[in-house]
């Protein structure tokens, strides 16, 4: 059964990142993970209010979208992987990592990867992929 999601939901950036490759598994305990190996894990298992993954649980709210949730993750590494998986262009992706590597704070470091890489950015790319891998 497929899901029908409004553009740009929460269901529908849990949709695309489920049809996106996953990164390579790190072994269990590794610190800065907790109960997941890859970053396409951890995005699912947060997104999922159902999942009771993660370090603490997503705000859940119906006023809140994909946008909201891209602009608020303060974990680099998810943010990395996003762009890097959703066909964001490498020139792009490799500003965004170079700036992020010159901050020493998490939220820094994803406020600037949001800086080269805007949600807008990331929702095109994602909508292209899921174009072309519907075709």
């Amino acid at each position: 059964m497929k899901v029908r999601c409004s553009s740009e939901s929460i269901e529908w950036l849990m949709q695309a990142i489920r049809r996106l490759p996953s990164d390579e598994p790190v072994p269990p305990g590794t610190h800065g993970y907790n109960e997941y190996t890859t970053q396409k894990e951890h995005w699912l298992g947060w997104l999922d209010p159902t999942a009771g993954r993660g370090t603490y649980p997503r705000q859940i709210g119906s006023n809140r979208d994909a946008r909201d949730v891209y602009n608020h993750v303060v974990e680099p590494k998810l943010l990395a992987w996003l762009i890097g998986s959703a066909g964001v262009s490498t020139e792009l992706v490799q500003a965004a990592l170079r700036e992020a590597e010159s901050k020493t704070k998490l939220p820094s470091k994803s406020a600037a990867i949001r800086r080269h890489v805007p949600w807008e950015v990331v929702a095109a790319a994602l909508k292209t992929r899921m174009s072309d891998s519907a075709a």
